[in-house]
C-alpha cells in the first residue's frame, strides 16, 4: 500500500493561499534568503545535481536549462527572462491548477530563486484564460509577495531585483509548447517557431530565457531546503523526487495525487485512486494525455518514470493519466484523441494542417467498415510518422505517439 509523500503540495491545504502571513508561518520565502546568500551558479550545480527534471512531459533535467541560460551570451544581452508555463491544456492533466490554486506562493518562491540563479530581473506566468480561480489566487499573492519584499527591487537587501506578471493565454492548446508559447507572450499569433535556436539562446524578445512548468519551479525550495542528496532518496535514481499524478476515468477516486517517482500503475489505480469502478476488469489507461500513450495490463508494474516507461514504449509526460475499463472501445477514445488534433492544429505546416485532416478520413473509414481496422491502422501509422518527421512543433509530431502504442499493445482489439 503506497501513499503520498509531498513536495509541491507539501502546504496545499495548510493554509490560507490569500494569506501570505499564514506562509511565513510555515516557513514559507525562507529559502529565498538561503537562495540570495549562494552563488547563483553553486544553485544551478545544485540543481544539476539532484537530477531534477522538468514535470511538464519532456523530462529534461531542470538544472542544465538553468545553466544554459546563465551562461547565454549575445549581443546587447543585458535582458534575460524567466517563463513560467502555467498554460495547462493537456486533456486529463489539472496539476498545476491545484497548485496555483492551494499554494501560490511556493510556486512564487520557485520562480524568484530560478530568476536569481540565471541572472533574470524580468519574469512572466502565462496562464490559461479558463482558469480564473488560478489567475485570482496569482494575482493576490504576487501583490502581497510585493508588498513583504519578495519582488521588485533590491529583494531582502541582496541588490537582486526582479519583477512577476501575469500573462493570460486564449485557450490554444499549441501555446502549451515553449516556442508558441514565447511568440504568443509577445503579442504575436500563436504559431510555433523553427529550433533552434532555443529560448535559452534566443527566446523572448530575443532574449536568454528559461521556460519550466508550473510543477517544476515548486521543486527548487525543497532542494534549496533539504539538500541535493535528500531530493534523490526519494524516487528512482534516473528520475528522482515526487511527481503529481492526475487520475480520471473509470476509476472510485478520480483525482491528484502526489507521491514518489517510480510508483507502478497498479498502485496509483488500487492504492490511491481506489480501484476500478464497478468492480470491472482494466483495459487500458492513456498515459500523458491526448499527446501520450496507450498502456494494456502488461505496464501495470512497470515504475511510473521517464525512462523506465520509454523502454515499455509509453510516456510519463505531465503525469495525467485516464483509466478504461474493460467495457471501454479504445478505438473511440482513439477518435476523440485524433479529433482533438485536427481542431487544435494550427495550420502553419502542411505536415501537420493536412496530416491531422487525414488521420481523421481514415479513423471515419474505420469506423463505418471494421473488417478494415487493422490495415487502416497501419496507414495511420504510416501517415503520423510521416507527421512526426516534418512537421514544425509537438502537435504535429504528437499522434505517432497513441497510434504507435495502440499498434503494440492494441492492434486486435483496434
Amino acid at each position: 500500500m503506497i501513499k503520498e509523500q509531498k513536495i509541491a503540495l507539501i502546504n496545499a491545504g495548510k493554509y490560507n493561499p490569500e494569506s501570505i502571513a499564514e506562509y511565513l508561518k510555515l516557513g514559507g520565502y525562507q529559502n529565498i534568503e538561503k537562495a540570495l546568500q549562494k552563488n547563483p551558479a553553486d544553485i544551478i550545480e545544485l540543481m544539476i545535481e539532484a537530477k531534477l527534471r522538468g514535470r511538464g512531459g519532456a523530462g529534461f533535467p531542470t538544472g542544465l536549462k538553468e545553466k544554459f541560460t546563465n551562461e547565454a551570451v549575445c549581443e546587447r544581452c543585458v535582458q534575460k527572462y524567466l517563463v513560467c508555463n502555467a498554460d495547462e491544456g493537456e486533456p486529463g492533466t489539472f496539476k498545476d491548477r491545484i497548485i496555483m490554486e492551494q499554494d501560490p506562493h511556493v510556486l512564487i518562491e520557485g520562480l524568484i530563486i530560478a530568476a536569481f540563479a540565471i541572472g533574470a530581473t524580468k519574469g512572466y506566468i502565462y496562464v490559461r484564460g479558463e482558469y480564473t480561480k488560478s489567475i485570482h489566487m496569482l494575482r493576490v499573492a504576487l501583490q502581497q509577495a510585493k508588498e513583504k519584499g519578495f519582488l521588485g527591487k533590491n529583494i531582502l537587501n541582496s541588490g537582486f531585483d526582479f519583477e512577476l506578471e501575469i500573462k493570460l493565454g486564449a485557450g490554444s492548446y499549441l501555446c502549451g509548447e515553449e516556442l508558441t508559447l514565447l511568440e504568443s507572450l509577445e503579442g504575436k499569433r500563436g504559431y510555433p517557431r523553427i529550433k533552434p535556436p532555443f529560448p535559452a539562446e534566443k527566446g523572448l524578445f530575443g532574449k536568454p530565457t528559461l521556460i519550466n512548468n508550473v510543477e517544476t519551479f515548486t521543486h527548487l525550495p525543497y532542494i534549496i531546503e533539504h539538500g541535493a542528496e535528500h531530493y534523490k532518496s526519494m524516487g528512482t535514481e534516473k528520475s528522482p523526487g515526487t511527481k503529481i499524478f492526475t487520475i480520471s476515468g473509470d476509476v472510485n477516486k478520480p483525482g491528484y495525487y502526489e507521491t514518489i517517482m517510480g510508483v507502478t500503475l497498479r498502485s496509483l489505480i488500487n492504492d490511491l485512486a481506489g480501484g476500478i469502478k464497478g468492480h470491472k476488469k482494466f483495459k487500458a489507461a492513456l498515459l500523458g494525455g491526448a499527446a501520450g500513450t496507450f498502456v494494456d495490463e502488461t505496464v501495470l508494474d512497470t515504475p511510473m518514470g521517464f525512462d523506465s516507461l520509454k523502454e515499455k514504449g509509453a510516456v510519463l509526460g505531465s503525469g495525467a493519466i485516464i483509466v478504461m475499463s474493460e467495457e471501454r472501445s479504445v478505438f473511440d477514445m482513439a477518435y476523440s484523441i485524433l479529433a482533438f488534433f485536427k481542431h487544435e492544429s494550427c495550420g502553419k505546416c502542411v505536415p501537420c494542417r493536412v496530416g491531422t485532416a487525414q488521420l481523421m478520413i481514415l479513423m471515419d473509414k474505420a469506423k463505418e467498415n471494421s473488417s478494415k481496422k487493422s490495415q487502416i491502422l497501419d496507414h495511420l501509422l504510416y501517415e503520423a510518422d510521416y507527421m512526426a518527421k516534418n512537421s514544425l512543433c509537438p502537435l504535429g509530431q504528437s499522434p505517432i505517439l497513441p497510434i504507435k502504442s495502440l499498434k503494440q499493445y492494441f492492434q486486435h482489439q483496434f
